[in-house]
Parts: C-alpha cells; structure tokens; sequence
C-alpha cells in the first residue's frame, strides 16, 4: 500500500479549518466532531508514516500507539481523552438521557476541541517534517 501521510494530514488540517467556520456558524455540536475527526486524521497520518497500524476511532487509543515510538506529553494525551468524548455525543440523540446533542454543546466546548485538536495537529507536523 502506498505511503499517504501527507493526504491524511492535509485533510486533518482541512477539516480543522472546517471546525473552525462551525463554531463561527454556532454548530457547536457538529465543531466538536470534526475537531476529533480532523485529530485523529492528523494522528493517523503518523502512524501510517511510522509504518504502524492504525484502527480504530480513539485519538487517545491512537495517541498510545504513537507514544510507543515517539514521546507524547499529558497534556496531548489530555486533549486526545477530551476528544473521545466527542465522536459518539455529538452526533446521536441516546448519547443523553434526554434531547438532542445541539443542546448539550457550548462554544466553550467548541473552542476546546478546536485548540486540543491544533495541539495534536501540530505535534503531527512535527513529527512528519
């Protein structure tokens, strides 16, 4: 197969910038979601330059894979924690007891995503440099 990592990492920085215009847009929810996509697109296109598998929807799964082979600080694996939370919730009504995801996410949340998301994005290039 071949070797894709600046792919992966060019749709990572493409969909942060996605997550950005949705905050501005109010669409916390829907910010939330691609801030974890475009993380783990970015984390991806790591693994796959490392030669290593990647599987799976967990940034913080994934961000354990690279720690392996490179050093990851607490707060990236912080913010891959945090993102996780936001691939499931952010999307489907029985996340919650009761309404729907529009209703639980806030800016704040939006603009956390998106900085833990440039976080990892950029320890990415980095390592991709």
């Amino acid at each position: 197969m071949a070797e894709r990592s600046k792919d992966w990492i060019r749709q990572a920085e493409r969909d942060l910038a996605v997550a950005e215009d949705l905050l501005e847009a109010e669409d916390f929810e829907w910010s939330c979601f691609v801030a974890q996509q475009a993380a783990e697109k970015g984390i991806k296109a790591v693994l796959q330059r490392l030669n290593a598998a990647a599987w799976g929807h967990s940034v913080f799964e994934l961000m354990r894979i690279i720690s392996n082979k490179v050093e990851v600080n607490e707060e990236l694996l912080n913010c891959a924690r945090s993102l996780d939370k936001y691939y499931v919730t952010t999307r489907y009504p029985n996340g919650f007891e009761s309404g729907s995801p529009y209703e639980y996410f806030t800016r704040r949340d939006a603009e956390d995503a998106i900085v833990c998301s440039r976080r990892i994005i950029e320890f990415c290039n980095g390592i991709l440099a």
